[in-house]
């Protein structure tokens, strides 16, 4: 349930920071009349991504074992690849995306009835639908070893609600969060957690037969460490550890883990040494980078 509270936190808190960037733009150029247009487009991205996220639930269901395993590896290692891009570009684009947003606003109020709604689809429906992608890639082992579906889409729901909050506190002008610093530790700990997501997806391309190594395992500590316990549990709901790890498991791993959370991590010491008193207003003022600390 954690590491699906904080993808859905995460994920979430970056939707409703567009659209409260949207909202009060649109509030403060006095332009209310342009607001239905962007809660449709909204409710569309909304819906768009309860779909997606259906089909990945249900739509594999009915293959046979190996195609199962593929499809779900193939995602898995999809869902890696756009989260790990998400992860990077946030971390950059945090301060400069009221402004990005505020363009588009601009542009699409001149065009079509259209035209604004498709401004906030892009917007929410790409990190609904990489929510979805994630979510589904980094509770297929949980819900595969115990059945227990309620439990992540529990911790999923939650982390989305707790971001709606703060979505509207923040557009309220209530609280005032550290963008930067809340991005960095997330970023941080959803590397880790993207790790286990590519290291199941490649035993999944390893059931299927598409990748080899399946028995050469480089290390078994289910001797050591029960499955049934709470912290088995923890590790592998958090972190999709395996007890049983193969040789490539370990090494993709490895591979990940280490050059992206090195890069990850130079990025963030270059942007705070660049700005290190760079702070704005809550997304209530027209003209915000992100709503920060003061």
């Amino acid at each position: 349930m954690f590491a699906n509270y904080l993808i859905g936190l995460r994920e979430g808190l970056e939707a409703a920071l567009v659209v409260s960037i949207l909202v009060a733009y649109l509030v403060k150029s006095e332009r209310r009349g342009l607001l239905p247009r962007v809660w449709a487009g909204v409710v569309l991205a909304v819906a768009v991504s309860l779909a997606f996220g259906f089909a990945l639930f249900y739509g594999p269901r009915g293959l046979t074992f190996e195609a199962q395993e593929a499809i779900g590896g193939t995602l898995s290692i999809v869902a890696v690849g756009l989260v790990t891009w998400m992860i990077f570009w946030m971390a950059r684009a945090a301060r400069t995306l009221s402004g990005e947003l505020r363009g588009q606003i601009d542009k699409a109020a001149d065009g079509g009835w259209f035209a604004l709604a498709l401004v906030a689809v892009l917007a929410v429906g790409r990190e609904g639908l990489e929510t979805a992608l994630f979510l589904w890639s980094a509770t297929e082992a949980v819900t595969r070893d115990s059945n227990a579906t309620w439990q992540p889409l529990l911790g999923a729901g939650l982390g989305i609600a707790t971001a709606v909050a703060l979505g509207y506190l923040l557009y309220r002008g209530a609280i005032s969060i550290n963008l930067s610093r809340f991005f960095a530790w997330t970023g941080g700990f959803l590397i880790v957690v993207a790790a286990g997501v590519l290291s199941y997806g490649v035993h999944d391309l390893q059931e299927a037969g598409i990748l080899p190594g399946l028995h050469t395992v480089a290390w078994d500590v289910s001797g050591v460490i029960d499955p049934s316990t709470w912290y088995a549990a923890l590790l592998k709901g958090v972190f999709n550890f395996s007890p049983v790890t193969t040789v490539l498991e370990a090494a993709v791993w490895t591979l990940y883990v280490v050059p992206t959370m090195a890069l990850f991590v130079r990025g963030v010491r270059r942007r705070s040494a660049a700005a290190p008193a760079a702070t704005t207003a809550p997304a209530t003022d027209p003209a915000p980078a992100a709503p920060v600390s003061r």
